[in-house]
C-alpha cells in the first residue's frame, strides 16, 4: 500500500441469517487501494457469505456498505459489476459448450451492424487479456475440453475483462501448479501497483507471506482480528482460524518389511502421457505421487482405475494379475478412486449423504423385485457418519450442503463400504480448510493403519511430505525416482526429480 492509498471498501456490522443459521454476526472488513487483503477462516466461517454480500448475490439483514467512500446498497451482481467489483468464485461458473472467448465476454459481446456478433473482435479482445496474463490459450478452444487449471485461468480472465478495481478471488490457486500460481501472483501484483484492491481467500497458508499485505480472520460467522501479513506467524493465523492447535508434523513411517504388496504396476503406458511406469504399494503404506502439472500423475491413477485405456502395462492386486478395462473392473478388484474433481466424478451432489454412501454398493441393499432396503441404507450411513466424523445434520442431508472436507469423507465412506483395500486419493484436500485438512490427514493415516494401501496425488509439496511413507516423483509421463517420506526428504529434492526429464539410471530410493 502506498501513502496515498484510499479506502475502496468498508463493511460495518454486517448481519446475515438463513433458516436455522446465523451466517454473519456483526462482521466488519475493509479494503484499501493498492492492497491485497487476505480473508481467512475455516469452511463455514462466513468468508464466502460475506463476499456474496459485497458482490450483490446476497442482501444483508443489517449493516452498512461503503464503496469508494459512499454508502450504497448493492441490489444485485450487475450493480456490483457497475461499481467495479469483480468476483472469481471457488466453484467454476463456465459454460462448457461455449468457447473461451464466449465465456469471458458472455452478455458483453462486441457487436457489428444489426446486432450481429463480431467473432473477430471477440477473439482479439480475449487474446489481449491472455497476453496481459502471459497465458497461452486459444480463444476458440471449447471450455469443456480444458483442464480444471485452464478453466480457472479463464475465470480469472473473465473477471479482469470487466476492468474491476475491487477484485475478489475465492481460492484462485486451488487448481493451479507452481508455475501458474507464480504467473497469477505477477498479475495480482500488477493490479495492486495500478491501484486496485484484491480480496484474497485461500486455504494455502504459505501464500499469505507471498502475496498478502493484511489478513483478516473469521470464525463461526464472526470477525476475529485483522493483522499485518508480514509480521504475524502463520501458526498464529491458524490458531485464530480454528481456535485450537493443528497437527503439522512429518508422518511416523511404519515398519512394512513383513507387509504384503497390495498393488503392483509394471510398464504402464499410454502415449506420451504415461511412459513405462512401474511401482508397488504395500498394505498399510501411503505412497505419495509428486510432480508438476502435466507430469502424468492423474493419468496413472485413471489408467489403474480403468477410466482411460492403456497401451501397455500389467496390474497386480495381492500378487494376482487383474484385467482392468473399465472402472467397474477396478472396483471389483478392490480399487477405489477419489477424483480431484469430487463434485463432478465422486458425488451425486443433489442426492443425500445416505444415497451417496450406498451409491457404489446398491446391490447390498437391493432385494427381490428391485426394492431398496431404506432401513439398511440408513443404518449403514449412520455407522459411517460416526466412524469418519462426518459433520451433517443427518444421513438425509443433501451432499451439496456439506463443507468440502465432509464431502470428501462421504466419498471415502462410499469406497470403504464397497470394501476397497486400495484407495487412490487425487488432490484429497483441494478446496478444504486447514482444520478439515488435519482431519483428512488423520483419516488417511487411520486407514493405512487398518492395512489399506493408499496412493496420494497432491500438488502441495508440504502435504506430500506430511502424509507419505514413500514418495514417487514424475516428470513428463515418467517416474524419475523414489524418495523416503517425511522429515528425511526436502521440497528441493522432490523438485529436482520433478524437473528431471529422464529417469536416472538408478533412481533415488528405487521402488521396493
Amino acid at each position: 500500500m502506498t501513502a496515498a492509498a484510499k479506502q475502496l471498501v468498508d463493511l460495518r456490522g454486517i448481519e446475515k441469517r438463513f433458516p436455522g443459521v446465523h451466517a454473519l454476526k456483526n462482521v466488519r472488513f475493509d479494503l484499501m487501494s493498492g492492497e491485497v487483503h487476505a480473508l481467512m477462516g475455516e469452511n463455514g466461517a462466513g468468508k464466502s457469505t460475506l463476499m456474496k454480500v459485497l458482490s450483490g448475490i446476497y442482501q444483508p439483514d443489517a449493516g452498512e456498505i461503503f464503496i469508494d467512500g459512499k454508502q450504497i446498497q448493492i441490489h444485485g451482481p450487475r450493480a456490483a459489476q457497475d461499481l467495479g467489483i469483480g468476483i472469481i468464485h471457488q466453484e467454476l461458473s463456465l459454460m462448457n459448450d461455449l468457447t473461451v472467448a464466449q465465456n469471458i465476454f458472455i452478455g458483453r459481446e462486441p457487436r457489428r451492424a444489426f446486432g450481429r456478433l463480431d467473432e473477430k473482435a471477440l477473439n482479439r479482445q480475449a487474446k489481449e487479456i491472455f497476453a496481459s496474463m502471459n497465458l497461452s490459450l486459444s480463444p476458440t478452444a471449447r471450455v469443456g475440453d480444458l483442464t480444471i487449471a485452464k478453466q480457472q485461468m479463464v475465470e480469472i480472465a473473465k473477471a479482469l475483462s470487466c476492468r474491476s478495481h475491487i477484485l475478489i478471488m475465492d481460492e484462485p490457486t486451488a487448481a493451479l501448479n507452481d508455475a501458474e500460481i507464480a504467473e497469477l501472483f505477477v498479475i495480482i501484483r500488477r493490479l495492486r501497483s495500478e491501484g486496485a484492491g484484491v480480496i484474497y481467500i485461500s486455504h494455502k497458508m504459505h501464500e499469505l507471506k507471498q502475496i498478502a499485505d493484511r489478513v483478516t480472520v473469521m470464525r463461526d460467522g464472526e470477525y476475529v482480528d485483522t493483522v499485518d501479513a508480514a509480521a504475524v506467524p502463520v501458526s498464529k493465523v491458524i490458531s485464530m482460524m480454528v481456535g485450537r492447535e493443528v497437527r503439522d508434523k512429518a508422518p511416523t513411517i511404519p515398519d512394512l518389511s513383513a507387509a504384503n504388496v497390495a498393488l503392483e504396476v509394471k510398464g504402464l503406458s499410454r502415449g506420451r502421457e504415461v511412459r513405462d511406469v512401474s511401482f508397488s504399494v504395500k498394505q498399510g503404506e501411503i505412497l505419495g505421487f509428486a510432480g508438476l502439472m502435466g507430469a502424468g500423475r492423474t493419468e496413472v491413477a485413471r489408467l489403474i482405475f480403468g477410466a482411460d485405456p492403456r497401451d501397455a502395462g500389467e496390474i497386480r492386486v495381492m500378487g494376482r494379475e487383474v484385467s482392468i478395462s473399465k472402472p467397474a473392473d477396478a472396483v471389483r478388484a478392490g480399487i477405489g478412486y477419489l477424483s480431484e474433481d469430487r463434485k463432478r466424478f465422486g458425488l451425486a451432489t443433489g442426492m443425500t449423504v445416505r444415497d451417496n454412501i450406498a451409491l457404489a454398493s446398491m446391490f447390498r441393499f437391493t432385494g427381490s423385485g428391485g426394492r431398496l432396503d431404506d432401513g439398511g441404507m440408513k443404518k449403514t450411513a449412520q455407522e459411517f457418519i460416526r466412524r469418519l466424523g462426518i459433520r451433517t445434520p443427518g444421513d438425509g442431508q443433501e451432499v451439496r450442503l456439506l463443507s468440502g472436507g465432509n464431502q470428501q469423507k462421504v466419498v471415502v465412506a462410499k469406497w470403504l463400504l464397497r470394501d476397497c483395500n486400495i484407495l487412490i486419493f487425487d488432490e484429497p484436500t483441494r478446496g478444504i480448510d486447514v482444520g478439515a485438512k488435519s482431519e483428512i490427514y488423520a483419516l488417511l493415516e487411520a486407514l493405512a493403519a487398518e492395512g489399506k494401501a493408499i496412493i496420494v496425488i497432491s500438488s502441495e509439496l508440504p502435504e506430500i511430505l506430511q502424509l507419505s511413507h514413500r514418495i514417487a516423483v514424475m516428470c513428463e509421463g515418467r517416474l524419475t525416482g523414489f524418495l523416503p517420506g517425511g522429515a528425511k526428504t526436502t521440497q528441493e529434492e522432490i523438485m529436482a526429480l520433478a524437473t528431471q526429464r529422464e529417469p536416472a539410471m538408478q533412481p533415488v530410493g528405487e521402488d521396493q
